[in-house]
């Protein structure tokens, strides 16, 4: 057999405009090639088209009815691109055309013959985006939409439409771009059929956010800590997340999602700037006041279209009551709005994993704690256990309490502080409770990735992927265990998920910036430095001793180029919290990388070897910030001690576990 000639493909990290002629295949073949060169003189016009190509900083890869626009250095190219397109696609009426837009991993290929083409995550969800589109659509991703809200330039012009379904049951979050000559304003018809029951809202209501169905629009702004105690904000933003997660449940009405509405926390906002920059007709919000066993909280629902009153309601009950609150909101919205609920919706605004009020009140404690902490950090994890374990007492059958009790237990296994099952039994308790219970599966894939099961580690995650997708939790799960794996496409679009999904996680930004790293995608890296670093000091503003903080923030000072700055958190941080495993094996990563000092690297390496864990060896055999100083041979002594100490500590693999490697796609 004839060798099969290689290709060269490097991944990166690229922002892709797709763009594709509707109804390309139904013209006639003499017309087809006329259409073509009309897109091609569009898009020749663009100037930043023109821009990108002469810097040498664009791919342009024509896919027979469109083509694929590969930008490298900003989100904003693409769609500065596609505004000018746009506008001047309008002399073109017989030209159909509609876009997608997407940051993410790209693999360009030159094969043997020298044609270029590309693949990988960037392009795949590009395209379908596009393909959900309309003629005159500019649609983009929920990655890139945010990048662009952080522009006010851009922020007007973004307008959310949730989640839709695409190819192979995948589930992408689709934004709609438009200015007043570029795009268009209207929905793409995906999102706008009308439900299989015949149900009609009666209630009088603006034209913005409400589709052919009669069906309403909401964001549920992140409801306001009156207690006077910033320690409080844990129940604060429960209450709203359950809100969101009630409303969801009613086919009736499109929900904005959890990330979305919080990135308008603590601001003063108009109401009326927030419904039109999200394109929907109401806004909730209100104020939560938690003190001596009641709760008062005031919630009103606004009119976006004149900044009017629909409903609003103050509720001073006892907390025990918080759950009855909870679905009088939820249900006083659905009569406002004169929506009719189906009997499984009904049910479901109901349904609670627990109805203690106390459980509920030390697990929102314990989550929050698990969300603004560091994963391998003992006396955070033993703090949740100690939440949870007395939620269970409250309440036995509280499935999302024990899933988090199994998610502490298996981070202290594989950090190598205790041993024990890693939390198995908890995860199996709760899902005997709920099965469906998505974190339930995704800490169950972490227990069988820190045991070597790595298949049944894939099924798990995929599973819980499946019933999570919007799940913080599942995200930085699937996104550890596919950085385990070597699979860094995958690694990388789940933490920026789990990043935006929660605005208080900083491990993920530092997660992102050893990903984007490995991608070599220096402007990446550096935004999720800045990002680690801006989330460390917010957290330490109100809690200056947490060492888990000062080390993520310490790591992203190296990252930034600000070493000295660096050194002195890093030693702070050692004086606060000395065990900290981790917490010392991140520092060893910065030593040896950002700050060239092999030597102290090693020393570090050599304390972090005497303790570590079998989940902690694994992932270091895998971390490219490893690379530079794996191969020392006094690094390879201490790793084969570490690996007899941690065998004669762990139990042997049960006969019948799968051992197939993970497999290697970098």
């Amino acid at each position: 057999m004839a060798e099969v000639p290689k290709t060269n493909a490097r991944l990166e990290i690229a922002h892709v405009l797709f763009i594709d002629i509707v109804g390309y295949s139904a013209r006639p073949t003499d017309e087809q090639q006329g259409l073509v060169n009309q897109l091609n003189q569009a898009v020749r016009s663009s100037d930043e088209f023109s821009r990108a190509a002469a810097a040498g900083r664009l791919r342009k890869i024509p896919t027979g009815d469109g083509m694929a626009l590969i930008f490298q250095d900003s989100p904003e190219q693409p769609i500065e691109c596609a505004v000018e397109i746009s506008r001047v696609l309008k002399h073109y009426p017989d030209l159909p055309v509609r876009m997608g837009v997407h940051s993410g991993p790209v693999s360009a290929v030159t094969d043997v013959n020298g044609r270029v083409n590309a693949a990988g995550v960037g392009i795949n969800v590009a395209q379908r985006l596009m393909d959900c589109g309309d003629p005159g659509h500019i649609l983009l991703s929920k990655r890139v939409a945010e990048d662009l809200q952080q522009n006010g330039r851009w922020r007007p012009h973004l307008h959310d439409l949730g989640q839709v379904e695409v190819k192979h049951g995948e589930r992408v979050h689709v934004f709609n771009f438009h200015t007043d000559d570029a795009g268009k304003s209207e929905p793409p018809a995906k999102f706008s059929q009308p439900k299989r029951d015949d149900r009609q809202s009666t209630a009088s209501a603006p034209k913005k956010g409400k589709s052919q169905a009669g069906h309403f629009s909401i964001c549920v702004l992140p409801f306001t800590n009156m207690s006077g105690e910033a320690e409080q904000e844990y129940f604060s933003d429960g209450i709203s997340e359950d809100i969101i997660t009630d409303l969801s449940n009613v086919s009736a009405l499109h929900v904005v999602s959890r990330n979305t509405a919080f990135t308008f926390k603590g601001k003063s906002v108009d109401v009326r700037q927030v419904a039109n920059q999200l394109n929907v007709s109401h806004v909730l919000e209100g104020s939560v006041r938690k003190a001596a066993g009641r709760v008062r909280i005031n919630a009103q629902l606004i009119d976006g279209s004149n900044d009017s009153h629909v409903w609003a309601q103050r509720f001073d009950r006892d907390l025990n009551d918080i759950f009855a609150i909870q679905d009088e909101i939820s249900r006083a919205i659905v009569e406002a709005l004169r929506v009719k609920l189906l009997p499984e919706e009904e049910k479901a605004i109901e349904r609670r994993g627990t109805n203690n009020a106390d459980a509920y009140n030390l697990f929102l404690m314990a989550r929050k704690s698990f969300v603004t902490g560091y994963e391998i950090d003992e006396r955070r994890n033993d703090a949740i256990i100690r939440l949870c374990r007395r939620a269970v007492e409250l309440d036995p059958d509280y499935a999302e309490a024990w899933a988090l009790i199994a998610m502490a237990e298996m981070v202290i296994r594989a950090s190598g502080v205790r041993g024990g099952d890693g939390g198995l039994a908890a995860a199996e308790r709760a899902l005997s409770i709920n099965p469906n219970l998505a974190e339930a599966h995704a800490v169950k894939a972490r227990i069988f990735l820190e045991e070597q099961r790595y298949d049944e580690a894939s099924r798990e995650i995929e599973i819980a992927l499946r019933l999570g997708p919007e799940s913080h939790e599942v995200n930085k799960c699937a996104a550890l265990v596919r950085f385990r794996q070597q699979r860094l496409e995958d690694s990388t679009r789940h933490f920026e998920k789990a990043l935006a999904l929660e605005e208080t996680d900083f491990a993920s930004a530092g997660m992102l910036i050893t990903c984007y790293t490995t991608l070599g995608d220096a402007a990446a890296v550096r935004r999720s430095a800045e990002i680690a670093l801006a989330r460390a000091e917010k957290i330490l503003a109100h809690d200056p001793n947490n060492g888990s903080a000062i080390g993520h923030g310490s790591m992203a000072l190296a990252t930034l180029g600000r070493h000295e700055r660096a050194k002195e958190w890093m030693h702070r941080a050692l004086l606060i919290d000395p065990e900290n495993i981790t917490m010392r094996y991140n520092f060893v990563c910065a030593l040896a990388n950002d700050l060239k000092d092999k030597e102290a690297a090693l020393e570090m390496l050599g304390s972090v070897l005497e303790k570590i864990g079998r989940g902690l060896l694994d992932h270091l055999k895998v971390d490219p910030d490893m690379a530079c100083i794996r191969d020392d041979p006094r690094i390879q002594a201490m790793l084969a001690a570490a690996e007899k100490r941690v065998a004669l500590k762990s139990p042997p693999c049960e006969a019948g576990r799968s051992q197939s490697s993970p497999e290697l796609t970098r």
